[in-house]
């Protein structure tokens, strides 16, 4: 009894709730060629060259790093994967290939999510990467991460 009162108290606010309807959102071209843009002259020249100061460039600074690499999770506080970063033999010296894309981004107003495939030294990794606009440019504000065998 008490569970057909929780279901009918439930059914009883309007689905619609206060979600934003899709005709006012916002997702200018512009915007997706400026993420775009951090991605490929930032991110992926960043981690292929082993660049900390691109990759500080497009990391807000309180960004996080969640994944798994072959099952072992992984959390990472930006400035902590950035420092990795610098402290590893970058694809570019390493002399093994490098395979960056963009597989999708997704713009609503002030946020973006996009999905990355990056291939480098033995890993076949998938980035989900969150953005956010703030104080007038787009950052990286998370990362997940997950490696996937062939």
């Amino acid at each position: 009894m008490k569970l057909l009162l929780i279901i009918a108290w439930l059914l009883s606010f309007p689905l619609s709730g206060h979600a934003q309807k899709a005709k006012n959102m916002n997702t200018k071209p512009a915007t997706e060629t400026e993420i775009r843009n951090i991605i490929e002259n930032y991110y992926f020249k960043g981690i292929y060259e082993g660049n900390t100061e691109l990759l500080t460039k497009a990391f807000y600074k309180g960004a996080l790093v969640f994944g798994d690499v072959d099952g072992v999770p992984y959390f990472k506080t930006a400035e902590q994967y950035i420092e990795g970063v610098g402290n590893r033999i970058s694809p570019e010296k390493s002399g093994k290939g490098f395979k960056a894309e963009i597989i999708s981004i997704d713009v609503i107003n002030s946020i973006a999510v996009t999905k990355l495939n990056v291939r480098m030294y033995d890993f076949n990794y998938y980035n989900f990467i969150t953005f956010n606009h703030i104080d007038g440019k787009w950052m990286i504000i998370n990362k997940t991460l997950t490696n996937v065998h062939p």
